[in-house]
């Protein structure tokens, strides 16, 4: 059974409007190895594109339904969408 719900394209709509589009994914998705000081710039890189885009909301509500493990999604990196989820729990 896979982790992601069932694709319907209404779910992807807001991918359309979001500022990331066309952009290199490698500003919201960490290389192998990133750590520090380069990986703190890329992220603030990839939350200021966030910071700007019409469908953060949707996109990181995506990102927490599916328990999205890799990269910068809705302004929220790998570990505060962890923490995000962490607390919803509680």
């Amino acid at each position: 059974m896979s982790r992601l719900p069932a694709p319907r394209a209404e779910d992807w709509d807001w991918q359309i409007q979001g500022a990331c589009r066309g952009l290199d994914s490698a500003t919201f998705f960490h290389p192998e190895n990133e750590r520090g000081p380069s990986r703190a710039r890329r992220e603030r890189a990839a939350k200021q594109v966030c910071a700007s885009c019409p469908v953060t909301q949707a996109c990181l509500n995506w990102a927490l339904r599916t328990r999205e493990p890799y990269g910068v999604w809705g302004g929220k990196s790998t570990e505060e969408r962890v923490q995000l989820i962490r607390t919803r729990a509680s």
